[in-house]
């Protein structure tokens, strides 16, 4: 059975899968240690980026919640499972395990969105940087609390967080432990929208909606451009435009606008 097989028929034990048409929604599940990333959720991971490279859809990740004594409570992911974490040697670390599946999601063809809310610490935090946006709620928590364990946030936040939110504001974060809060999120950049838990979901799909409305190819090509180094810059934007400006979906779109201003 291959993984994306094993995808279809929803054989998962860390991740709770719903698909649609133009749209696949993974949500961390393990509420019982907060969504806590370990080596079979990398692995479920895996699975769905290979679904994904193979029928490009844009991806929702968010978290299961927590049940506790006062109640359900939001959670992304509190970061790596420490337990698994702690043994890990250097050779393990050289393996890139996290740091290889976050760069995977970054790279899926259509756009990535994570909704978050309560924890998104450590691991889940670069997770969440390796999408192509992020909505928040003012329960949020997000940072990178590695060097307080002795170790150090090797999954892309020292070079992703940067670029998000600047050099000033990411030292803070990675060598002093700063954990920013929804509003503080939203100020810096990290969040591109603030909404109350029970609306995270509905901000999330209506963004996937948004994006839906475009043109697939031109949003992949888009997104495949837009990442690429300054140095290939414009000539890979000259390449890419003259693919698009040979599909068929570029001229019935613009027959389309015209036609409709035609009528006004």
């Amino acid at each position: 059975m291959t993984r994306s097989q094993t995808l279809e028929a929803g054989g998962f034990t860390t991740l709770a899968i719903e698909e649609r048409e133009d749209r696949l929604v993974a949500r961390l599940h393990r509420p019982e240690v907060r969504n806590a990333i370990d080596q079979t959720m990398v692995d479920e991971l895996h699975a769905v980026c290979v679904h994904l490279e193979a029928a490009p859809k844009v991806l929702i990740l968010t978290g299961t919640p927590s049940d506790t004594e006062a109640g359900t409570k939001g959670i992304f992911a509190s970061g790596a499972d420490i337990a698994q974490l702690r043994e890990r040697r250097r050779d393990d670390a050289l393996a890139g395990i996290n740091s290889t599946i976050f760069d995977r999601i970054a790279k899926l063809p259509m756009p990535v969105i994570a909704a978050l809310d309560g924890y998104a610490l450590g691991g889940g935090a670069e997770l969440a940087y390796a999408a192509d946006f992020r909505i928040g709620t003012e329960a949020l928590r997000m940072g990178n609390p590695e060097t307080n364990l002795g170790i150090l946030a090797a999954a892309g936040a020292t070079w992703r967080l940067k670029e998000l939110v600047g050099e000033p504001l990411a030292k803070e974060i990675l060598l002093a432990g700063k954990v920013l809060k929804g509003a503080e999120c939203l100020a810096a950049g990290l969040i591109t929208e603030l909404v109350a838990p029970e609306q995270l979901m509905d901000a999330a799909h209506a963004l996937a909606d948004r994006i839906g409305a475009q043109d697939p190819l031109a949003v992949r090509i888009t997104k495949s451009v837009f990442h690429t180094p300054r140095e290939v810059h414009p000539v890979i934007d000259t390449l890419a435009q003259g693919m698009l400006f040979e599909s068929q979906a570029k001229f019935d779109r613009m027959q389309a606008f015209l036609d409709k201003k035609n009528r006004k």
